[in-house]
């Protein structure tokens, strides 16, 4: 085995990151009426249990962001293998379609939680710094749940996969 060194080949790095699997998260909330969602496979929980805080990482050109990032609170749902259908549209450039039959739940806070989910947080905004051609968000847990009826959607080698039984 060998590592090979670094170099400005984008393709090679993001085979690299790749094959890190990851869960996806949709991170949503109701803005001026209106719902919206973004998704992040750069999610982590555990960030810090005291205070709780999760983070993820979103796109400098992300337009979606700018949006969220003014929410009271957020929603976050871990998404389910039942899921894997539904992420290519939460994640479409129709952001006024992104949950178009798709089951949530909105909390009084205007957080946005997805029916069926493993794990759902409602959060607030505790830290933003950047990153290169990201943002950094950490994120304070106000509310959570777990749902053991639903195994996590899994990001693997840039496809959606469900999770194995051993």
């Amino acid at each position: 085995m060998s590592v090979l060194p670094y170099t400005a080949d984008s393709m090679l790095l993001r085979k690299t990151f790749g094959a890190f699997p990851s869960g996806v998260a949709a991170l949503a909330a109701v803005i001026d009426g209106e719902p919206t969602v973004l998704i992040a496979s750069s999610f982590s929980a555990g960030v810090s249990m005291e205070p709780p805080m999760v983070m993820f990482a979103v796109q400098n050109t992300s337009t979606t962001w700018p949006e969220l990032a003014r929410a009271e609170r957020i929603g976050v749902s871990i998404l389910a293998k039942g899921h894997g259908a539904s992420v290519r549209q939460l994640a479409s450039k129709d952001k006024a379609a992104r949950l178009d039959n798709i089951p949530t739940l909105v909390l009084p806070s205007g957080a946005i939680l997805l029916d069926d989910a493993p794990v759902w947080l409602e959060c607030t905004i505790a830290h933003d710094y950047p990153a290169g051609d990201h943002r950094i968000i950490v994120l304070q847990v106000v509310g959570t749940n777990t749902n053991d009826a639903y195994a996590p959607l899994i990001f693997h080698n840039s496809a959606f996969h469900e999770p194995v039984a051993i």
